[in-house]
């Protein structure tokens, strides 16, 4: 029996999982709605002038194109969900993987950018019946996947759109936002590289590197959490460097296709409110890529789920797409679409999937 089949059931780390537990309470939504309202109030008061919502347009049409944005972020589920599936053969039910994403959406949602919901996302996955290996795996490949897709898509995007029409001219502001996002693309590609060696070529190898460096005086306090890294790497590898190419296409489809989806929002969400001619053809396309950027910027947020830092980073970048002093209330839309959401969510899932976790280990242990 091979490392990643060993016996870790569901209900085992029950530890690890009321201390999981406790890093979602559902009232620290509270810090990353005060943090993003505040700024976007504060950047209201400091723009506002009289007649600036003159521009805006709200007709029969605009109803379609919110729509339109919120079915793309619907796509954007919709490929998170077909991917997980993929990634565990298809052992976790639609059912289960729409309570899985909805939850790591929300975990992410109330962590800063920079970690993410990921280390709450092997226990959603690991409670939904997956062995503690095979939940690592999942996670760990899902996290690769996205980086990949940043790593190949974002140079092309600004290779066929242009270095200027993505980032504008090279000074204050612009340059700032440009220099985030190309750091933010080294940290993204430095992973892709290591997990890559880890997971493909020389797993031990890696292992032991990590190890090597965390021994080192000032960092030798997560000594052991890089060794459980280690093991992880170990027990992905064994279980997808052998996976069948074609398994890999349809992961990697899913993800782009979820990507693309939300990247698309922005789009709809200006013209909903600004008229079907306010982006050329090509605009929608310099549109795009300035979204890809901004959430490698992201990256870097220290607030949960880049709260205020979003709304700041949207309408100071897509500034030339949106009329004067209506980007604070496109930025609030926007994030009303592509965020609010999942807190609400993970409020109302939350609590009942704990419930439904307990029945079951009560079940479990009699």
């Amino acid at each position: 029996m091979s490392t990643i089949e060993q016996n870790n059931t569901p209900e085992s780390n029950t530890p690890q999982a009321s201390k999981v537990l406790d890093s979602l309470k559902s009232w620290k939504i509270i810090i990353p709605i005060l943090i993003g309202l505040g700024v976007t109030i504060w950047m209201f008061c400091r723009e506002y002038q009289p007649g600036m919502f003159d521009m805006i347009q709200f007709t029969g049409w605009s109803i379609f194109w919110l729509f339109v944005a919120s079915l793309a972020m619907a796509i954007r589920d919709i490929g998170y969900m077909a991917r997980i599936r993929v990634l565990s053969d298809y052992d976790i039910s639609w059912r289960s993987s729409f309570r899985i994403i909805m939850l790591w959406e929300f975990a992410s949602a109330v962590s800063p950018s920079a970690v993410g919901g990921t280390s709450v996302a092997l226990f959603f996955v690991n409670r939904e019946g997956i062995n503690i290996g095979r939940s690592t795996g999942i996670v760990m490949v899902t996290s690769f996947l996205d980086e990949l897709f940043f790593a190949l898509v974002f140079p092309i995007v600004v290779f066929l759109i242009g270095y200027q029409n993505v980032f504008g001219i090279d000074e204050g502001l612009i340059s700032g936002f440009a220099k985030l996002a190309w750091i933010g693309y080294g940290l993204k590609l430095s992973y892709i590289f290591v997990l890559s060696y880890g997971l493909f070529v020389n797993p031990q190898g890696l292992k032991w590197l990590l190890v090597q460096i965390f021994k080192l005086p000032f960092i030798n306090r997560w000594k052991n959490k890089a060794e459980e890294m280690g093991d992880e790497i170990v027990h992905t590898s064994i279980y997808f460097r052998h996976w069948p190419f074609k398994r890999w296409i349809k992961a990697f489809v899913a993800t782009s296709a979820s990507w693309l989806a939300r990247y698309w929002v922005a789009n709809a969400l200006i013209v909903a409110f600004f008229g079907i001619h306010q982006l050329g053809w090509f605009d929608h396309f310099v549109v795009f890529g300035k979204q890809l950027a901004m959430w490698i910027m992201m990256l870097v947020a220290p607030t949960p789920g880049g709260a205020g830092f979003a709304e700041y980073i949207f309408k100071e970048f897509l500034a030339a797409f949106i009329p004067m002093g209506a980007g604070v209330t496109i930025a609030l839309a926007w994030r009303m679409v592509s965020y609010y959401p999942y807190l609400i969510m993970g409020v109302i899932l939350l609590p009942r999937w704990i419930s439904q976790i307990k029945i079951r280990h009560k079940k479990s242990s009699k």
